[in-house]
């Protein structure tokens, strides 16, 4: 059942995946993300507040105290859905596409397997764009009161197509393969560098928790402006539809600098490296606990 290394003489060790390994890392994914939502959500807004409107933390912090905590949670639904699908999808996918690209390309150095499988898995999460583009509008206050809840946003967009839900689209590719491949290749690095035991619980446990922190700062840094214009983009509806290129154009042209487009980015380095350090350590500690129950149950029989 155990995932198992092949070595042929004169090439690449990897270490193979098993269907087992697989279903495991979905189910962590999803219970990883899940934790790592409820814990970050109203710092997320703050952030998303200071990518619209390119204004200063004080000032998005303001905006929602004036809303009230009623408003706090709003939006909370889609990111919740769709950040446990994502992260479910991303841990894996990329271990059922590293597995692939093993078995078809057993000759593939180990960063070119991470690469591959990177590319595929960020794209494949890219399905649920539309939960990111509702998302998107249910959080500007421009549409606090257009929108009641979800399922309202979802139908408002329904009579300009199935384009209109993937709005956006472009930069999400551009944003998830490159930054999955560096998630992993990173993480697997920072954890071995990290000086903890890893036998005794709580330090194998902090120490997750750094590699996914320090990993996932620096990540969602480097493709933050990506980001940007992502949400931009996603919070307009109807034509006309602006390239992600023509969007760019445009939004440094009115912010009059590069540095202003990296408001927020603070708020974002910090909520990443709560988010991506929860996420590390819980679905480390959910995959130990998921593969002990998994060879106890294959045990009994």
């Amino acid at each position: 059942m155990g995932s198992v290394t092949l070595q042929q003489r004169g090439h690449t060790s990897h270490h193979v995946t098993t269907a087992d390994d697989d279903m495991c890392a979905f189910v962590c994914g999803w219970g990883a993300a899940f934790v790592n939502i409820i814990c970050t959500f109203p710092m997320n807004k703050v952030m998303f507040r200071q990518m619209l409107h390119g204004v200063r933390t004080n000032h998005a912090l303001d905006q929602l105290r004036s809303e009230g905590f009623r408003h706090l949670y709003r939006g909370c639904l889609p990111p919740l859905v769709q950040k446990t699908i994502s992260v479910s999808i991303m841990f894996g996918t990329f271990s059922g596409y590293s597995r692939f690209t093993i078995h078809h390309f057993p000759e593939a150095s180990d960063l070119t397997v991470k690469f591959l499988a990177g590319l595929m898995a960020g794209s494949t999460e890219a399905i649920l764009t539309p939960l990111e583009r509702v998302q998107a509008l249910l959080q500007d206050k421009e549409h606090h009161h257009r929108f009641k809840n979800t399922m309202d946003a979802f139908k408002f967009l329904s009579p300009y197509g199935i384009r209109e839900y993937y709005r956006g689209l472009a930069p999400i590719l551009l944003r998830n393969g490159p930054s999955t491949f560096l998630f992993f290749t990173l993480r697997d690095d920072m954890g071995r560098l990290v000086p903890m035991d890893k036998t005794i619980l709580w330090q194998r446990t902090l120490s997750d928790f750094l590699s996914g922190a320090m990993v996932g700062a620096f990540v969602s840094t480097v493709f933050y402006p990506i980001n940007v214009i992502k949400t931009i983009i996603q919070v307009q509806y109807g034509p006309p539809r602006p390239s992600m290129l023509t969007v760019f154009k445009e939004t440094y042209a009115e912010r009059k600098s590069l540095r202003k487009m990296f408001y927020g980015v603070h708020l974002n380095y910090t909520r990443a490296l709560v988010s991506w350090g929860i996420i590390n350590a819980t679905y480390e500690f959910l995959r130990t606990q998921y593969m002990h129950y998994i060879k106890s149950s294959h045990g009994s029989w």
